[in-house]
């Protein structure tokens, strides 16, 4: 089943600088709608992405040693 396009649509299909002014407008509209985070709540979530950034970042260096040492030593074994 096809619906026939309405009036504004075609009109927008026709004409792409006003698909273009239609588009931002609406996307002024949602972004009104955000619920965006105080400063505070900016800073606090920015400090724990960081902090888990540098944990991971240290926890995937002591495996990435520990298996180097590991690697190291079956090739001495071996070799």
């Amino acid at each position: 089943m096809r619906t026939e396009p309405t009036a504004e649509k075609s009109d927008a299909r026709s004409n792409p600088l006003q698909s273009v002014r239609e588009y931002i407008k609406e996307v002024r509209l949602e972004m009104s709608k955000v619920s965006w985070p105080t400063r505070e709540e900016l800073r606090q979530h920015t400090v724990v992405v960081v902090v888990m950034v540098v944990l991971v970042a240290v926890f995937i260096g002591i495996i990435d040693r520990g298996l180097a040492y590991a690697f190291e030593a079956i090739l001495k074994l071996v070799g």
